[in-house]
């Protein structure tokens, strides 16, 4: 067992604070005041409470650190300093149907060493509050689902492999890209799934559940912490051609090492 550095204690008391907020309300869900903010974007009361919670636990935690969060957008922190990638909710409407599938994802991003930007995310943890699981990791020090080590799956051949997806809805991602990646995977795995969380998609290729994941569209707070969580547990994460950057947002392709480059050529293949 890793022993958990401070960082990821402070991580964890927040995503944990938060959701037994969002415990709560999900029992209350018919009383939830929720609006719409975009073609297909949907905010609660609960993804505010959850933000502001998180927020202000890291934030006493580190006072110097930024933010990049689904709901309050980009909070600057001091010059040089790292920041947090906060999504408070992912799978929103899961949570606003009534499906027990949902998450807190945070995530540690430090900056380049040149100062031109944002490079690596050291640390990133993903917590189920209806499971009450913990999935994490730090950069170099492996993958947990509590205080035990993650690996991805050892499956070899595609016909045997579990596929997660996200599927383009109102508004989000191309349709037309999806059909093509799907009607060239499908009839090669064993099966597809759709769970409606990519941070828990993620996690569960880290934890050996799914083989697999891809999808595009997404933001930064969707990815940042779950693709640190299988890279840490010896999966491989890139873009749908292959490259691999700090953090994935508008594609992500992850899975053990002989999947993904079996995937990654299909992927390729599908899009040309």
């Amino acid at each position: 067992m890793a022993a958990v550095s401070g960082l990821i204690r402070v991580m964890e008391k927040a995503a944990r604070k938060a959701g037994g907020k969002l415990r709560r309300d999900f029992g209350e869900i018919e009383h939830l005041q929720v609006s719409q903010k975009g073609p297909a974007d949907f905010v609660s009361k609960a993804d505010l409470r959850a933000e502001r919670t998180i927020y202000d636990e890291l934030l006493a935690a580190r006072p110097g650190w930024g933010f990049m969060m689904e709901e309050a957008g980009v909070i600057e922190g001091e010059e040089g300093s790292p920041r947090w990638i906060v999504d408070p909710l992912d799978g929103t409407s899961n949570f606003l149907h009534g499906i027990p599938h949902f998450a807190v994802s945070i995530a540690a991003q430090e900056r380049k060493l040149d100062g031109s930007g944002w490079g690596d995310v050291i640390a990133g943890l993903v917590y189920n509050p209806i499971t009450d699981e913990t999935f994490w990791a730090e950069k170099s020090r492996g993958a947990w689902l509590h205080d035990g080590r993650l690996r991805v799956s050892g499956r070899r051949h595609l016909s045997e492999a579990l596929i997660a997806t996200g599927i383009p809805f109102g508004g989000h991602g191309d349709f037309g890209e999806w059909i093509r990646i799907f009607g060239a995977v499908g009839p090669q795995v064993a099966g597809i799934r759709r769970f409606g969380a990519a941070s828990l998609d993620l996690a569960w290729v880290a934890a050996g559940r799914f083989d697999g994941f891809w999808e595009s569209d997404l933001n930064d707070w969707d990815t940042a912490a779950g693709c640190l969580i299988v890279r840490e547990a010896g999966g491989f994460v890139s873009d749908f051609r292959g490259r691999s950057v700090a953090v994935h947002s508008k594609q992500v392709l992850a899975a053990n090492d002989a999947l993904h480059s079996r995937l990654h050529k299909i992927v390729a293949g599908a899009l040309k």
